[in-house]
Formats: C-alpha cells, sequence, structure tokens
C-alpha cells in the first residue's frame, strides 16, 4: 500500500501549494474507517481508496478529488456519515463522496429498462460534478487491475459491465489511455485465448521482421530534423483489444491486418503539426480516406489531432497522429484536463473543453427522450459514436457520429427540415438515404411539402437525436389514426347497449380506467391495447357483455376468409393485442405470427402468403401460451414464491424448463397460459418485482417455426 508521504510527494510534484495537512487528515480517516476490512484479495481494504488517489495524481487533479478518492468508499462501507465528511472535510468534498457513492449503488448492467433509468442518474450525478465519474472510472480501474481476486461470475460481470459502459465513457470523456486499459483489462478476462492468441502473433512477427517501431521511429526523426522541424516521435504496437476488434470489423484474420502499429509527432507549435504532416506526406505515401483533421475540427471533448495513414516500410501501413504539446495533454486526460494542475495554479491548457459545455452537447438530444429504451440507445450511441464532419450548402459544419447518413444530417439541421426529406445530394450528386456520409462531403436534404417520416428512417437513422424526432412523429401519426378508429370502435360497442359515447361518457371511462382522458381511451381502443366491452364496462358494470363463453374463438382474429383457420405461430406465440400477420399454407390453413417474428423473413419473396391481420375486440379465453425466461436467485422456496406470484396473477403455468443451473442463480423457461398482452405486462411486472428474480423476459424460438401441422 503506498504511504501517505508518497503520495502527498505524487500530489507535489505537480501542485507544490497542495494542502497536504488536508490530505493527510483524509488519509488517517480513511485508514481509521476502513480498519480490520480487507479486499478479496486479502489486503487491508484502504489499499484500493489509495491506489485510485494514485491514479488520479496521474492526472495532475485537485485536492478535492485525490481526497474524494481516499473516502470514495467510506460513507458507503463504513461508520462515516455525509455530516461528519462535510464538517471534517467540507461540502465540497462531502458532496463529492457522496455522489461517487450512489454511483457505486446503481446497477448499470440490470435490465434494460431499470438500466436506462440507472443511465439517467449517471448523467444527472455527472452534470452536477464531473470529478464525480472520474473518481469513478479510476475506481473501476484499480478494480479491474485487481479483478483476479474475484469469483470467476463477479469477473465476467463485471468486465462485462466496463467493456460496455465505462470503457466508452472514459473514451467519449477524452481519456483514450484509461479507455484502451479498461477495454484490455476487460478483454482478457472475457476472451484470454483470443488476447494471448494476438500476443503469440505479436512476437512472432518481431522476431521476423526485427523492431519495427525502433526502425520507423528513427526514419521519422530524420525526416522532420531535414525539414528543421523540431519534435518528439514516438512509436507503439496497439492494444491486444484493438486489434481483435479490427480483425471482427473487417472479417479478415491478424496476417492480413496493416494498420497495427501507431505512431505520435508531438511539435511545438500548431503551425509545425502541418509541416510534419507535410514531411512525412512527402516520405512516405499517404493511404487515401484514412486523414482526419481534428485541429481545425475538434471533437466535443477538446480533442485536436491530426489523423493520418501511411504505407512505410514494406509497405506496411502505419498510423500517425500530429498535435502540440497542449493538445498532447489534452489527449491524455480529455475533459479532466479542465482540473489539472501544473506549479500549484490551475493549468491554463487553452484546449482544455468546459465540462459543463461537454456534458451540455451530451445530454442535449438524451433530455427530451421519455421512453427508457429510447434513451438508453441514444446514450449507448453517442459514447460509442466517433465523429464525421459534413457541410451543408452554405459552408456551414454539421458534427455527425460515424455511420450517419442523409437522414441524420438534416435532423442535425432541424427537426423540420428532416420531417420534410425526399431525398439528398452528396458532392452534387443524387444519392439514396441510406447512404453512409463521409468526411469533408457536402450535403444538401430535398424537401418537400407534406412529407411525413417513414418508419423504415429507423433502420437508415443512427443518431439519438433522428431516431427519437422520427420514432415521436410516428407516434402522433399512428395516434390519431388509433383514435378515429377507436371512436368507431366505442359508438358501435356503446351502441350496442342502447348507450352513446359521448366525451362525457369517455371521459368517466378514462376516469375509471385511470387513463389521461377521453383520446388516451379512445387510442388505447383503436391499438386494440383496450376491448370494447372494457370500456364499456368501465362506464356500464350491468350493461356489458361479461360472459366469456359468447365470444367465437373461431373469429378472433379479423382478416380471414370465411373457410379459413388459423394457428398461432409456435416460434413467437402471438397475444392478442400485439401486431399480427398470417402467413397462407396450401390446404393447412393461415399460421399467425407476432409482426416482429425473425422467422418471417424466410417468406420475404412470397408477399402473396402474407395476409394482414388483428386480433378482434372482446374477451378472449385464456389459452394462449407464452414461455418466459427467468432468471433466479438459487436458493429453497424461491422458485415456490415465483410460481404463486404467477398464480395470484390469475395466469396457469402448463410447462417449465430448466437451463444454466448454477450455484447461485439459474434460468427456467415458464410456459404460462395468458389472455392477451397486457395480462403478459401484468405477470412480467408482478415477477420482475420479486427481489430474488435477477431477470425475466419473453422467450421466442424462430427455429420452432413451420406450418400447421409441424411441417
Amino acid at each position: 500500500m503506498i504511504a501517505v508521504d508518497d503520495l502527498v510527494a505524487l500530489v507535489r510534484l505537480y501542485n507544490p501549494k497542495t494542502d497536504e495537512a488536508l490530505i493527510r487528515a483524509a488519509y488517517d480517516y480513511g485508514a481509521h474507517m476502513h480498519e480490520g476490512q480487507t479486499r478479496h484479495s486479502g489486503e487491508p481494504y484502504f489499499s484500493h481508496p489509495v491506489a485510485v488517489a494514485a491514479i488520479l495524481t496521474e492526472q495532475r487533479l485537485d485536492d478535492a478529488t485525490i481526497i474524494t478518492a481516499l473516502l470514495h468508499d467510506t460513507i458507503e462501507d463504513t461508520k462515516a456519515s455525509y455530516p461528519v465528511v462535510a464538517e471534517r472535510f467540507g461540502t465540497e468534498i462531502a458532496d463529492l463522496v457522496d455522489g461517487v457513492t450512489k454511483l457505486t449503488n446503481l446497477q448499470l448492467s440490470s435490465s434494460e429498462t431499470k438500466q436506462a433509468e440507472n443511465f439517467r442518474k449517471l448523467f444527472m450525478a455527472m452534470s452536477r460534478d464531473l470529478r464525480v465519474i472520474l473518481v469513478k472510472l479510476a475506481d473501476r480501474l484499480h478494480n479491474m487491475r485487481t479483478i483476479r481476486s474475484m469469483r470467476p461470475e463477479k469477473q465476467v460481470q463485471k468486465a462485462r459491465e466496463t467493456m460496455d459502459i465505462f470503457a466508452p465513457l472514459a473514451g467519449r470523456m477524452g481519456m483514450q489511455w484509461m479507455r484502451d486499459e479498461l477495454e484490455d483489462l476487460a478483454f482478457k478476462v472475457l476472451n484470454p485465448e483470443g488476447r494471448a492468441s494476438i500476443i503469440r502473433r505479436f512476437i512472432t512477427l518481431q522476431k521476423e521482421a526485427g523492431d519495427v517501431i525502433h526502425r520507423i521511429t528513427g526514419d521519422m526523426r530524420a525526416e522532420l530534423e531535414k525539414a528543421g522541424i523540431e519534435a518528439q516521435v514516438f512509436g507503439r504496437a496497439k492494444k491486444p483489444y484493438s486489434i481483435w476488434r479490427k480483425m471482427q470489423e473487417k472479417e479478415m484474420g491478424f496476417s492480413r491486418l496493416s494498420d497495427i502499429y501507431g505512431f505520435r509527432v508531438i511539435t511545438e507549435t500548431e503551425n509545425d503539426c502541418y509541416r510534419a504532416l507535410g514531411a512525412i506526406h512527402q516520405r512516405w505515401r499517404a493511404v487515401p480516406g484514412r486523414f482526419k483533421d481534428y485541429i481545425s475540427q475538434p471533437k466535443s471533448n477538446g480533442y485536436r489531432s491530426i489523423h493520418t495513414t501511411v504505407s512505410g516500410r514494406d509497405g506496411k501501413r502505419v498510423e500517425v497522429q500530429i498535435r502540440t504539446q497542449k493538445m498532447h495533454d489534452v489527449a491524455e486526460t480529455g475533459v479532466a484536463a479542465h482540473w489539472s494542475y501544473k506549479d500549484g495554479v490551475r493549468s491554463e491548457n487553452p484546449f482544455a473543453v468546459d465540462p459543463a459545455r461537454w456534458l451540455s452537447s451530451l445530454t442535449e438530444q438524451m433530455g427530451a427522450e421519455e421512453d427508457h429504451e429510447d434513451f438508453l440507445e441514444a446514450v449507448k450511441l453517442e459514447m460509442y459514436s466517433d465523429k464525421v464532419f459534413c457541410f451543408t450548402p452554405k459552408g456551414d459544419v454539421v458534427k455527425l457520429p460515424r455511420g450517419a447518413t442523409p437522414i441524420d444530417f438534416g435532423y442535425a439541421i432541424h427537426t423540420r427540415i428532416g420531417h420534410a426529406c425526399v431525398g439528398a445530394k452528396v458532392d452534387g450528386m443524387r444519392v439514396p438515404l441510406w447512404t453512409r456520409l463521409k468526411n469533408g462531403q457536402s450535403v444538401e436534404i430535398i424537401t418537400a411539402e407534406g412529407q411525413q417520416p417513414q418508419a423504415t428512417w429507423l433502420d437508415i437513422a443512427t443518431t439519438g437525436k433522428a431516431k427519437s424526432a422520427i420514432r415521436r412523429a410516428l407516434r402522433e401519426v399512428d395516434r390519431g389514426r388509433f383514435i378515429r378508429l377507436g371512436r368507431e370502435l366505442a359508438r358501435s360497442a356503446f351502441e350496442h347497449v342502447g348507450k352513446k359515447a359521448t366525451d362525457k361518457v369517455l371521459e368517466t371511462a378514462a376516469r375509471h380506467l385511470r387513463l389521461e382522458g377521453r383520446d388516451e381511451v379512445l387510442a388505447r381502443l383503436g391499438s386494440a391495447e383496450l376491448t370494447a366491452n372494457e370500456v364499456v364496462r368501465a362506464v356500464y358494470p350491468d350493461l356489458s357483455d361479461d360472459d366469456s363463453d359468447t365470444v367465437d374463438t373461431r373469429r378472433a382474429v379479423i382478416g380471414l376468409a370465411p373457410d379459413q383457420t388459423y394457428n398461432r405461430a409456435r416460434c413467437c406465440r402471438p397475444l392478442p393485442g400485439e401486431r399480427i400477420v398470417g402467413i397462407t399454407y396450401r390446404g393447412k390453413g393461415v399460421v399467425v405470427h407476432a409482426i416482429d417474428c425473425e422467422a418471417l423473413a424466410r417468406f420475404e419473396d412470397q408477399p402473396e402468403r402474407w395476409l394482414d391481420l388483428h386480433w378482434q375486440s372482446g374477451k378472449h379465453p385464456p389459452i394462449h401460451t407464452a414461455t418466459l425466461d427467468v432468471t433466479i436467485r438459487n436458493d429453497a422456496g424461491v422458485l415456490g414464491r415465483i410460481c404463486t406470484l404467477i398464480g395470484e396473477q390469475r395466469a396457469n403455468i402448463s410447462d417449465l424448463e430448466f437451463l444454466d443451473r448454477k450455484p447461485d442463480f439459474y434460468r427456467v423457461l415458464v410456459d404460462v397460459d395468458l389472455r392477451d398482452a397486457e395480462h403478459l405486462h401484468t405477470v412480467t411486472s408482478a415477477i420482475e418485482a420479486e427481489s430474488d428474480v435477477a431477470a425475466v423476459r419473453r422467450h421466442r424460438d424462430p427455429n420452432r417455426a413451420g406450418a400447421p401441422g409441424g411441417q
């Protein structure tokens, strides 16, 4: 464990004016609070907070952040409290420690909806003080460095969470060194064989070709000296995970990869960056399409650098990054550069981005997302994306993620432009809307009056802003259609019992059904989320037809010919209330599939067999079976409680199949007889609320698709 004198010495290297007494006091307090606690490895627990603080000194962070690292587990894991920490070290540090504690308690790798809500909380914590996430990232880095002392299943969980969330977040904040190390440490857990294979191939390559990095570095230094440019040159082999990712993306083996080496040229001035670029391009042939100028067009996290790829010795491709020392400092620490100290004062780096402005740009489009899954998608798109820069016809620059299309470009300019898009021109040429845009292209959006977003655009768009705007527009269009359909269904249903579906009657139904108002009742009625009988019964319980025996189950599906019979597809098992289509079989009737069933792909070239179907309004007997995939704690009585919960929701279990039985958890497939999609939602919500349930989802098996009778 690092001694307090050594930790103070690390801080004094960049901040001679540090409050040494306060750091020592925090060190002593943390050691006292964690006394007697040990890590999985058997080391004293306090060695972990001290290591986290040491990681943060590498980024030259302020005293408050270093002290927060020393105390970051005290409120959660010891008898310490917020008031005591505030009294001893001030409210700023107490707030930071409290923020880290709340982040630690977020289960970011839980179910989708819960994960999305926790991402919201993560971004709220970041918006209050970004130093909270800097401490959390350093905490995760040290935990990953010492992960071998954890149980194997815990290692996999933490590694997956690191790969999916913390590594991309570090990259998005500009801390590329931390992203690289987090990814490599996670890769070592998730795919040790793949990582070891790449390392072995590197060793073999080095034996065959010698020290390529040393030779190319020497060549570059010679060329820069010849051009009279003062610069430092560093070379390195890329991290194993970075190489693995390229192999997967390009679908090629290690031997065919060419750009596995990277070089950095650190110059004294910005002008020298472009001079160095010219010298390198004169000596080596530039690879077309691999040049990016992030100096003239910086990334939103403050990153500035020139990127180019050239063919080096023996035709090997090498990536070169050219930047000044101040640009390099920001490239290493990203948004954290805002708090960096040098000689006891806040570092005045002109390229360090304002954290408030960075967070504002990151969260702007996410704030409009009401749906949890939409928000989660927007967050992940933003965290993983790299940028391309395109131009409007007037020359304005539009930043977009890599892979963006003209649809994304239109919505980036204005939602109105996106909605009215009917076509696009790229560099003066008409192109399809699914075209992937490239750096430096000029894009013109062609619009038309009366144009509305199309559902297919969701597959074309890549940005969260575009997708959420398209979804909102489609919901409005669908809602209007559902309201009109619902009004007709309500009129018919109320006339059937001798009443009228007036606005007052529908408002009464909304109150009894606990919905927002008349239009919400009509929209749910038109979309089959409510039945006409349920609406009538909400207002006139004595008049509605509640005899389920009168329902003609043979006519439960609308859209069939009088002589056609139907079966639910065994692959997706659609429920009343879900959108459905039918596939016809000669002499065998119709198989009904959910609209999103994967098995429908095999019938795409046979449109004559498709039928547009929907469920008949009215009561359906509880004979519709759906399969649930439930992960539960392997403990006495847990499965019994789950079965009881399902029974309490008036659902019947028809079959059970056990999967992946582990010492602590196991999965079970449960076949449940349900009335409709709403009943399914009720059952899954009740199961998910049980504390011993880790996950529950609808299980569908596309391999079970087929014609009626098993063909």
